[in-house]
């Protein structure tokens, strides 16, 4: 039997982000953002809309200038996804997305400038019910912070954070959510701790900066695996110099490893070795690219060998042990029929999307029972 997780999460107030609950009893939602330029508003949309696909919660765009600003009003009528409008510096632009429709406003109050621009800002988002992020960089902390602690560390994180804190809060404005980023795990990991044991606000998780495809998802997975653990967090965003859906599916991935959302197939498969009786390598990579769309929560196991397959076989929706002639498939823990490698990807394919299929029926079901 698999065991829970049994990660008591730390209780936070919750906000909301367009429609997106985010802390309190609300799912850890999943961001990614935007690298097209805004101003391009095709490109800027149609990646949205991949995000969107491929299950965020939540997609975060740069706003720079007020050229930039007005593409996003634009972005704004073409997608459904909650847009965080990411502004510097210029609180002209704040009011502005303001105005268009934004869901959500990441800013640093000590950027914007004075403390009546502050205001402005603070009066505009309270007006129209606009959630803000403080967002909290060790790349980007105060030349006083710099030079008071001689280099960014988690100290210096938390001094900054509650300083932008104390400036929404003079303005009685508790409608936000925090981040405290930095692109060492541990600075980060000490960061957040400190943090949450001050303030009550959700918390956005993420490992700046953190790398390509491969390091960035391990140092994430290292970072924000062991503050999730600890029940810190109510949304992420895995930062990788890659494609933006990567940081989706990572982030979805991690998720699902905690047992903390369960969303698409959560695929148990072996390394392989020479007992495999068919290509666990290849057939696994293909099999996952090819039912990547599927958002239905699914456990499947492709076991090469009789050694560990049954096993795990028995604990998923679907699963493949391989044998000799025939591999055998399993349906809900139990032996279903056997198959031959030939096309033994289709017939995967095809045996999982069934599954899903019956598995989204009998929720459904269930949902239209308890609503009578």
């Amino acid at each position: 039997m698999k065991q829970d997780g049994n990660i008591r999460r730390r209780q936070t107030r919750q906000i909301m982000v367009g429609n997106v609950p985010v802390g309190g009893d609300a799912p850890i939602s999943v961001q990614s953002m935007t690298n097209t330029e805004t101003t391009d508003v095709a490109a800027t949309v149609a990646q949205i809309l991949r995000l969107e696909t491929a299950g965020a919660d939540i997609v975060r765009v740069s706003v720079p200038s007020m050229d930039a600003a007005e593409a996003f009003g634009v972005i704004r009528s073409r997608v459904s996804v909650p847009l965080v409008a990411d502004i510097h510096f210029d609180y002209r632009i704040a009011l502005r997305v303001a105005e268009l429709g934004v869901d959500c406003l990441r800013i640093n109050p000590g950027n914007i400038g004075s403390r009546d621009r502050v205001r402005a800002v603070v009066s505009s988002a309270k007006d129209k019910g606009i959630p803000i992020r403080i967002g909290v960089n060790a790349g980007s902390l105060g030349k006083d912070l710099l030079r008071k602690y001689k280099e960014p560390n988690a100290t210096a994180m938390v001094e900054s954070a509650l300083r932008n804190i104390d400036m929404l809060d003079q303005e009685g404005f508790q409608n936000f959510k925090l981040s405290m980023k930095s692109s060492d795990v541990f600075m980060a990991i000490e960061a957040y701790r400190a943090i949450s044991s001050q303030i009550d606000q959700p918390l956005h998780l993420g490992i700046t900066e953190a790398g390509g495809l491969r390091s960035g998802t391990v140092k994430s997975a290292a970072g924000l695996g062991l503050l999730l653990m600890e029940g810190i967090g109510d949304t992420l965003r895995i930062s990788l110099a890659a494609d933006p859906v990567e940081e989706v599916k990572v982030g979805f991935d991690l998720l699902k490893a905690l047992h903390l959302r369960s969303k698409g197939i959560n695929l148990v498969a072996c390394p392989s070795c020479s007992r495999q009786n068919f290509d666990v390598i290849s057939t696994v990579n293909e099999l996952e690219r090819r039912v990547e769309d599927i958002t239905t929560a699914l456990d499947v196991a492709i076991i090469g060998c009789i050694v560990n397959g049954p096993g795990e076989a028995k604990e998923a929706d679907l699963g493949l042990t391989g044998a000799s002639p025939n591999n055998l498939v399993y349906v809900d823990g139990k032996p279903h029929h056997k198959t031959g490698n030939e096309d033994l990807l289709d017939h995967l394919e095809k045996a999982i999307r069934a599954r899903a299929a019956e598995k989204e029926h009998a929720q459904q079901q269930l949902i239209i029972k308890s609503a009578q």
